[in-house]
């Protein structure tokens, strides 16, 4: 019995918004199953992977038939008989199968189903939780969590500029903690709106979905919210933002419609970097577009010694970009996707060169989720140090959180939780 590849297959899912997705199923000629199941984002770098879709009037044209196909008719034959243990060389077999730089022929959507599935069946065939496979002989950590309160820009039909009012509970002591912290502060947002009038359901990732009159009343509200929890906004609880400001402009000029209007790079730069002044933010997740290097070097220059800066859009979990970004010293951080690039080596090789570098690594969700939940392993596996799966609510989401409350239950006496250490250099100990 061996754990070579003895067949693929692909199949029609579907993912939290009610969109048609991938699942790849994966079986070892020793019995072992793997399977994954793509996610899909609606916030999308220029320079990350690209979905392969069907288009025309069926499910919207997000149609995945040609993707699910693909894999029957091209990738199964491809790697059968491969060694699943060997991740590498079964993604260079996808990737140089597909043959484009954004995996546009085959799909990102088939292959990064196809190279979970195979992670995972080459996991079970060793007979160990995901996490533990990866992790190999290493110690690694439980993640910190980055969870959504508010929901914004392209995941809530822009009520607010910023797409996610996020929090971090870095000296809860545990992941278990950290859940429960978060709780109180969800639950008392809710109740703040709910007095407020300005609550209207929820986003694509499941946080309050509000009408705001301005992004600093959203963060006004989520400060409040954390003191009306019972705990200290600044010591026991910090704010995350998500700019994603490749929504909102780019070099030219950004956009800002609860505020006041078109904002040059430059202004953009002093107004986040005001907002990390006067707010407990202790994150921020792509402060200016994919291509403005010099209006997130500014917001990293002035503070990036206490605030995490994130690059995604930026970076689009390319190893590559990650190294240029790094030179440019235009961020902190990478978030990592592996749907962003395609497989599980190529999302791999961006945090490693991100942790060579001394920077901090977020392994996300996207907005379009399923059950699957891989990257709570990854996160764990990878000592990645931060998990961001969405918000404290909808089955998506909490299926990865409980995954991490198990993982931390089977780590015992072991379980470390990473708290200020996944913050990059000074970070931690300035904030701490």
């Amino acid at each position: 019995m061996t754990s070579r590849i003895a067949s693929v297959t692909g199949r029609q899912l579907w993912d939290s918004r009610g969109r048609p997705t991938v699942e790849a199923e994966v079986v070892l000629e020793s019995g072992a199953i793997g399977r994954a199941i793509a996610p899909a984002g609606a916030s999308r770098g220029a320079h990350e992977a690209i979905d392969l879709r069907d288009g025309g009037a069926a499910f919207g044209g997000f149609g995945v038939n040609r993707a699910v196909a693909g894999i029957g008719s091209e990738i199964a034959s491809a790697i059968a008989g491969m060694d699943a243990r060997d991740q590498a060389a079964v993604d260079a077999t996808l990737c140089d199968l597909d043959g484009t730089a954004n995996k546009a022929r085959l799909g990102a959507n088939a292959i990064v189903a196809v190279s979970m599935a195979v992670l995972h069946a080459a996991a079970a065939d060793a007979r160990e939780p995901l996490w533990r496979y990866l992790a190999g002989d290493r110690k690694v950590r439980v993640p910190l969590p980055e969870i959504q309160i508010f929901g914004g820009g392209a995941h809530a039909g822009r009520r607010t500029d910023v797409q996610d009012f996020m929090v971090m509970c870095p000296k809860a002591g545990s992941f278990r903690r950290a859940l429960e912290i978060t709780d109180d502060v969800y639950r008392a947002a809710g109740k703040l709106m709910e007095a407020k009038g300005p609550l209207s359901g929820v986003a694509d990732e499941g946080g309050w979905w509000p009408n705001f009159a301005s992004n600093e009343d959203a963060l006004d509200t989520l400060t409040k919210a954390i003191e009306a929890s019972g705990h200290r906004a600044g010591e026991e609880v910090f704010i995350s933002l998500d700019i994603a400001a490749n929504e909102l402009g780019d070099a030219g000029g950004y956009d800002l419609a609860l505020d006041d209007g078109r904002l040059s790079g430059e202004e953009m730069a002093a107004r986040i970097i005001d907002w990390a002044k006067r707010y407990p933010i202790l994150s921020i997740e792509d402060p200016a577009g994919q291509d403005d290097w010099t209006t997130m070097a500014a917001v990293t220059a002035a503070i990036g010694e206490r605030v995490q800066i994130i690059g995604d859009d930026v970076l689009v979990t390319n190893a590559e970009r990650v190294a240029r970004a790094s030179e440019a010293a235009v961020c902190n951080a990478v978030l990592i996707k592996v749907n962003q690039v395609g497989t599980v080596t190529e999302a791999k090789a961006a945090l490693d060169a991100a942790v060579a570098r001394g920077w901090g690594a977020i392994v996300s969700a996207r907005s379009g989720e399923s059950e699957d939940v891989t990257i709570a392993h990854l996160a764990t596996g990878w000592d990645a140090g931060q998990l961001k799966v969405g918000s404290f609510t909808r089955s998506e989401r909490m299926a990865k959180w409980n995954e991490m409350l198990r993982i931390e239950e089977a780590m015992g006496a072991d379980a470390e939780f990473a708290g200020f250490s996944a913050f990059a250099g000074s970070i931690g100990r300035v904030t701490a």
